[in-house]
């Protein structure tokens, strides 16, 4: 039998899970990654976004530059993966710059009229939730927030559904022939849906970890 095994094994008709022995380990790249770069350009891009809708009074620019936010969003963690340059303050430097771009784009765009109240104070509120359960984890608990793949979606969507509404504000159906405010609108319905039903897997998360938190103190 034991020849048996051996013989399956060496003929790959035998494919065992790898075990954490035989798995490479993630390497820490530090803060001195391209996609760390990415993510900090982000964060960089979000004044000049602010002073195109609020100072130069151009949703239009404003849209374009919110979008290419949401393309590097997507574009740091796909350089992580393809450089493999993954890092612990890439970790947190990624869904931190998420969160600052979503609460300028909502504060700037209830402050402009731009967006919707049924869209943007759930939104803001969802956020402002969110931030103060990853402070509260990070600070007091020590513990790193993992991003879901389902929050990556939502965003993805929330990201369509924001520059939809400044792009309806610039008139830009005018060039392109898009009914903009539409598109906000249906992205805006599934995306808050999403976004919310992420939040309450997330609270469970902060839940647990606070449950072990005061287990193990105890």
């Amino acid at each position: 039998m034991r020849d048996r095994t051996s013989a399956l094994a060496a003929e790959g008709e035998m494919n065992p899970e790898p075990t954490p022995e035989t798995e490479p380990a993630a390497v820490d790249r530090g803060w001195r990654t391209v996609p760390n770069l990415v993510s900090l350009l982000r964060i960089c891009a979000i004044p000049l976004f602010l002073w195109l809708l609020l100072g130069a009074d151009d949703p239009r620019g404003a849209a374009i530059a919110l979008i290419a936010i949401g393309v590097s969003d997507f574009l740091d963690g796909a350089l992580a993966r393809k450089l493999g340059q993954t890092s612990e303050i890439g970790k947190l430097l990624d869904p931190t710059a998420d969160r600052m771009a979503i609460l300028a784009a909502l504060v700037g765009g209830l402050a402009a009229g731009v967006i919707p109240g049924w869209l943007g104070w759930p939104l803001l509120v969802r956020e402002i939730l969110v931030a103060g359960g990853t402070l509260f984890l990070v600070g007091k608990l020590s513990v790193k927030p993992e991003v879901r793949p389902a929050g990556k979606w939502a965003t993805a969507i929330v990201y369509a559904s924001i520059p939809s509404y400044y792009l309806s504000a610039a008139g830009a159906a005018e060039w392109f022939g898009v009914p903009w405010e539409a598109v906000g609108a249906v992205t805006g319905i599934v995306g808050l849906v999403l976004y919310w039903g992420v939040t309450w897997l997330y609270l469970g998360d902060l839940r647990r970890a606070w449950a072990a938190s005061s287990s193990t103190s105890t």
